[in-house]
C-alpha cells in the first residue's frame, strides 16, 4: 500500500455550494448538466454485437443528464465497456473484481455523487415555476446563499 502524500482522490469532494469552491466556478470548473437528460438518440452500440440486456442499459444511460457531458467528450467506448461490465457484475455468479470495476465506472463516468463532484458536475435543478408568479411577472424565491450573508464592514471607521 503506498504511505504519505496526496492521491488523486484523497480528501473531501468539491462542494459547489462552499464560498471556496465558488472561485473554480467562476472560472467555469463546474458544469451544470440539464435535469431532463439528453434528449436524442443514443449512439451507435460501438463494440461487439450487444446482449438485449447491454442495449437496453445503453438506452438508458444516454437518456441521463451526464450523457451531455459524454457526447461532448466523446466517451462513447467508455461507456459501453461500463455497460457491458455492469451486464456482467449483475449475474449471480459474477466476480468481486468485476463488481469493483463497476464502481470505478460508476464513479468516473459522473454516475455516483462522488463521481459527479469530482467530475464538477451538478445537475440543474427540475423547477416548475407556479403559476400565480409566471402571470405575475415575479421571480422565483431564491434561497441564499453563504455569500449573500456576508456583508462589507469598513475597516477603522467608526471603532
Amino acid at each position: 500500500m503506498p504511505r504519505g502524500g496526496a492521491r488523486a482522490v484523497s480528501g473531501p469532494a468539491p462542494d459547489p455550494r462552499s464560498l471556496r469552491s465558488t472561485k473554480a466556478m467562476d472560472k467555469g470548473g463546474w458544469r451544470t448538466l440539464p435535469a431532463e437528460g439528453r434528449e436524442a438518440e443514443p449512439p451507435e452500440w460501438p463494440l461487439t454485437e450487444a446482449a438485449q440486456r447491454e442495449l437496453d442499459l445503453w438506452d438508458d444511460l444516454w437518456a441521463k443528464p451526464q450523457a451531455v457531458a459524454w457526447e461532448d467528450m466523446g466517451q462513447e467506448l467508455e461507456v459501453a465497456l461500463f455497460v457491458r461490465t455492469l451486464a456482467e457484475a449483475e449475474r449471480a455468479d459474477a466476480r468481486v473484481d468485476v463488481k469493483k470495476m463497476v464502481r470505478g465506472y460508476l464513479d468516473s463516468l459522473g454516475l455516483s455523487v462522488a463521481g459527479m463532484n469530482r467530475n464538477r458536475w451538478k445537475i440543474a435543478p427540475a423547477v416548475e415555476e407556479p403559476a400565480e408568479a409566471s402571470e405575475a411577472g415575479q421571480e422565483p424565491v431564491r434561497r441564499p446563499s453563504a455569500r449573500d450573508r456576508l456583508r462589507v464592514v469598513p475597516s477603522g471607521e467608526g471603532t
